[in-house]
């Protein structure tokens, strides 16, 4: 994650959690005991798919999922990128591999990649060069093309609960 200078930093950026404990929701994944909470404190990561209403925290857990496999984070956005930035990032990763780096690669709204973007992905998702972490608030199965989907599991998040935004309105207020 970037450093943020908190004196002049958004309330949404000083609230940012660092940590697994000070993220909000999603206990059915990141509860005691839970599939990705078990990954993580074991160092582990998998390419993945997560998916759910915006406001979820996607963006917030891919830099969790990186930060507790000391992964090296790379951030790309269907909405902004093409081929020629998918390349660029496969090579920084690669790159990576050579100084026995891992990288994870952050895609926020995968599913406006179009068929030959999404291609673009899977020699690397393959071989392992990068953990993928796509970001979606539509429904993978049908906006993800068949071969990557194969190779990344779906995780659903769902919208926060009343217990989960009192929590962090009074966070907010705190601060």
């Amino acid at each position: 994650m970037t450093s943020v200078n908190q004196e002049f930093a958004p309330l949404a950026a000083r609230m940012r959690p660092i940590t697994i404990e000070q993220y909000s929701g999603q206990d059915h994944l990141l509860g005691k005991g839970k599939p990705l909470r078990k990954m993580l404190e074991a160092g582990h990561c998998h390419s993945m798919i997560l998916w759910g209403p915006p406001g979820t925290g996607k963006p917030t857990l891919a830099e969790l999922l990186a930060q507790y496999t000391n992964a090296s984070v790379l951030r790309i956005s269907a909405v902004t990128s093409g081929v020629k930035d998918i390349r660029a990032a496969m090579d920084k990763a690669e790159d990576n591999a050579r100084y026995n780096q891992r990288t994870l690669l952050f895609v926020d709204e995968v599913h406006r990649f179009n068929k030959s973007q999404q291609d673009a992905f899977l020699p690397f998702v393959e071989r392992g060069d990068v953990v993928l972490v796509g970001a979606t608030t539509e429904n993978p199965s049908f906006e993800v093309i068949a071969p990557l989907l194969s190779r990344l599991t779906v995780h659903i998040l769902k919208p926060l609960d009343e217990e989960n935004l009192i929590s962090l309105f009074r966070r907010a207020l705190e601060d």
